[in-house]
């Protein structure tokens, strides 16, 4: 399947990103096309791209809305699942348990790079289902200082999780890497697999020199192993942590993510490396 699948990576230069610049990139995202500002790079690999429009990675999010100068890229499928994969009757009933106006976090990955800590969480937040829930719930977004990049009214938000990767690093503000919504029905299966890069800002470096690149994706609940592949043909094998272990510093794993259909992972290049690809290389039945 992997061999089948196309990569794209457009860069656009830097400029105030308004409202409306963002209501028009959105509307603008094709199937398989990406659109990016550099100097962030998103770089996507299978899955299902007609839903490509949905996904943003982001240096900030919130500077983006703010209309500040910032970066925005479209990219990647639809891959979770709103309902959480459970059949209609057996879903939770309160809002505390559907997560709509406090999300289920989960930490992804932990780690230390040039005297720093970083630290990549995992917001989902719960469908509501109507008008008025959808408005509560983006009010509740705000108090988080989060905003759904592609929604222009709280119904936008009717029978729609949204997800929300959060990137920390050092002493810095959380900031907001990767989003997108995730409905009824949206999976990954077999190999498929979505990853994202950008380059890890530590030691006071800056985004275009920074040592080593961060890649966050999501595969299929029944991938065993990752390999994230570099740009000097070396590799970094990620394998599915075992059920019930604790996030470490020391390994980097495929974990499942409350709410979440598709499970997540995290690579880091060695130093000095930048990403190339990454693939399923084993997966339950596969």
């Amino acid at each position: 399947m992997m061999s089948a699948d196309r990569e794209t990576n457009h860069d656009m230069t830097h400029g105030d990103v308004t409202h409306g610049d963002i209501a028009l990139l959105l509307a603008d995202a094709a199937d398989e096309v990406e659109i990016g500002i550099a100097p962030y790079q998103s770089v996507v690999r299978g899955g299902r791209r007609r839903k490509a429009r949905r996904w943003a990675v982001a240096a900030a999010a919130a500077l983006v809305i703010a209309g500040s100068t910032g970066s925005l890229a479209l990219a990647g499928a639809l891959d979770g699942d709103g309902d959480r994969g459970a059949p209609v009757a057996t879903q939770p009933s309160t809002v505390e348990e559907r997560h709509l106006y406090e999300p289920g976090r989960t930490t992804l990955a932990t780690g230390r790079d040039q005297g720093e800590e970083w630290r990549v969480v995992i917001d989902v937040w719960g469908a509501p289902k109507d008008k008025v829930e959808a408005q509560s719930q983006l009010d509740a977004m705000a108090l988080y200082g989060v905003k759904p990049a592609d929604v222009r009214v709280a119904g936008d938000l009717v029978g729609k999780g949204w997800v929300f990767v959060h990137l920390t690093v050092g002493d810095g503000a959380q900031s907001t890497v990767v989003q997108g919504a995730v409905e009824k029905g949206d999976s990954m299966s077999g190999r498929d697999i979505q990853a994202y890069s950008m380059p890890l800002k530590t030691g006071g470096s800056d985004r275009a020199d920074a040592s080593r690149d961060l890649v966050i994706g999501k595969v299929a609940p029944t991938a065993r192993q990752v390999i994230c592949t570099w740009d000097n043909d070396t590799a970094t094998v990620v394998d599915r942590a075992p059920q019930g272990t604790e996030t470490s510093t020391d390994v980097l794993s495929i974990r499942p993510v409350d709410g979440s259909q598709p499970s997540w992972f995290v690579c880091l290049s060695p130093k000095g490396v930048g990403y190339e690809s990454a693939d399923v290389a084993g997966s339950v039945g596969g």
